[in-house]
This record gives structure tokens, sequence and C-alpha cells, in this order.
């Protein structure tokens, strides 16, 4: 992450809690979570500035959480309107 930051390619991201909530369905009923069911927890996030997708996908090659057989998952942010 330092190293995307030097390179002014690191815009934010946090690692995210072991705790929380979720809210699903019409009723919006709340349950308590990350449920250890779930298969994949996201364990944090990180925005960066890409001129595409093809860019970002090449910057995420760099993640170190691949070391640990790890997956990350590149989306575009959707403008709003």
């Amino acid at each position: 992450m330092q190293g995307l930051a030097q390179q002014g390619i690191l815009t934010g991201g946090d690692p995210l809690k072991t705790t929380g909530k979720l809210v699903s369905g019409k009723q919006k009923v709340v349950t308590d979570g990350p449920f250890k069911e779930a298969n994949e927890i996201v364990g944090g996030y990180l925005l960066i500035n890409a001129k595409d997708l093809n860019q970002a996908l090449e910057i995420s090659k760099g993640c170190p959480i691949f070391e640990e057989n790890g997956k990350v998952e590149v989306r575009p942010i959707q403008q709003q309107n």
C-alpha cells in the first residue's frame, strides 16, 4: 500500500473489523455477522486511481494477499448522475 501511495495511485481504504450486522430482505431483518458459513469475507478495501479496469487489474496483482492464496475483487465505482 505504501508503494501505491508513493505512486499516487492509492486514494483511500481501510481494513474492516471482524464484527458487523447484516440487513436483508423486504422486512430489513438485522442479524449478526460476519457469518461462519460465508465462504468469502471482505477483510478491507482500497480505492485506487486507474484509467480503466485493465489497469486496475494489473495494479491488483501486486497485492500481498496472494501470498496467503487470497483473492482480490476489482470493481469500478458506479458514477451517480
